[in-house]
């Protein structure tokens, strides 16, 4: 029986780890190398065609889900509808090719789950976004003293100190080399990230392997399959396992696929699409840049948008 859970908990870590280092990598430069107002100049105004295309930067900015919050924040601080902020911030762990990838490769390249993650997740999104814009008023999304960035991501630096700040000394004196050290400075700071985050996230990922492990090897599969019949609460379940998981979802979906023949279609995809966009790690980001009221109400709309796009899922595809 032990070694039977050895076997599974490895396969997991193993075959998920390259995706989380990858994924850790590319978010990790683009933390550093990104200039910070691109994202909101491209975001538009709030036509619902900027929807779209809040929900389409996932596909180009990989961001880890550490980042996305401030990021977040960020966006509705410069001006940003509220809308198409939480747009992104639902879309871009879900929809980026990364992730994507990573849910081919664990699937064993079955499409229906890749295709249904990415559109679900992209629907979801806006929907949301599009949601979040009616109840929100601006006053009532930040916290008032969320004047600067000091939320912390998994690299231990506060979102205040990744801002590159350079003594005017060398600006003055001698710019081509402060280009230099600005670059150098960049990449010590993608380094640390890197380093840092995929400790963090990796941590997430053993543990969620040693539940998936401990799920296949000793909970009797006439039980699973009793709960894959009731399919409402088996969606809610693994909703539930997804947001107290607070897994990358870069790896997330290796977890995922240890259920598929025990559960539902549907309460695979809940934990594909919900995850990503709320876990235990980012409600408490959340709660340290929004105000509660705010973001009660986004965890519900969430919960409720992704009840009903994974009840869809197994009738679609």
């Amino acid at each position: 029986m032990f070694e039977t859970y050895s076997i599974n908990f490895l396969s997991v870590v193993l075959e998920a780890l390259p995706f989380v280092f990858l994924g850790t990598l590319i978010s990790s430069t683009i933390e550093a190398f990104m200039p910070q107002d691109w994202i909101a100049d491209k975001l538009g105004e709030g036509k619902w065609t900027h929807y779209i295309a809040a929900g389409l930067l996932g596909l180009l900015i990989p961001v880890c889900e550490c980042a996305i919050v401030p990021i977040g924040r960020r966006l509705i601080r410069k001006g940003a509808p509220v809308g198409l902020a939480i747009t992104f911030m639902m879309a871009a762990p879900i929809v980026n090719p990364i992730v994507l990838f990573s849910t081919y490769y664990a699937f064993s390249g079955n499409w229906s789950y890749v295709i249904g993650r990415g559109v679900l997740g992209f629907v979801g999104a806006m929907v949301i976004g599009g949601i979040m814009s009616i109840v929100s008023r601006r006053n009532e999304v930040l916290l008032a003293s969320e004047s600067s960035e000091t939320t912390t991501c998994g690299c231990g630096e506060s979102h205040v100190s990744h801002q590159i700040s350079m003594p005017f000394t060398i600006v003055e004196v001698e710019p081509a080399f402060n280009q230099q050290a600005i670059f150098w400075h960049k990449a010590k700071h993608a380094a640390e990230h890197l380093s840092a985050e995929f400790i963090e996230v990796s941590r997430f990922l053993i543990i969620g392997a040693m539940i998936a492990a401990a799920m296949q090897t000793f909970v009797p599969r006439a039980f699973m399959m009793e709960l894959s019949g009731n399919s409402l609460l088996s969606i809610v379940l693994m909703m539930a396992l997804a947001f107290v998981l607070s897994l990358c979802s870069e790896a997330d979906a290796f977890i995922a696929a240890t259920f598929r023949s025990a559960l539902s279609q549907n309460a695979v995809m809940g934990f594909l699409i919900f995850g990503p966009m709320i876990d235990i790690k980012n409600t408490l980001m959340l709660l340290a840049g929004f105000k509660k009221p705010f973001v009660m109400r986004l965890i519900l709309v969430i919960f409720m948008v992704c009840l009903f796009l994974s009840s869809l899922f197994g009738a679609v595809i």
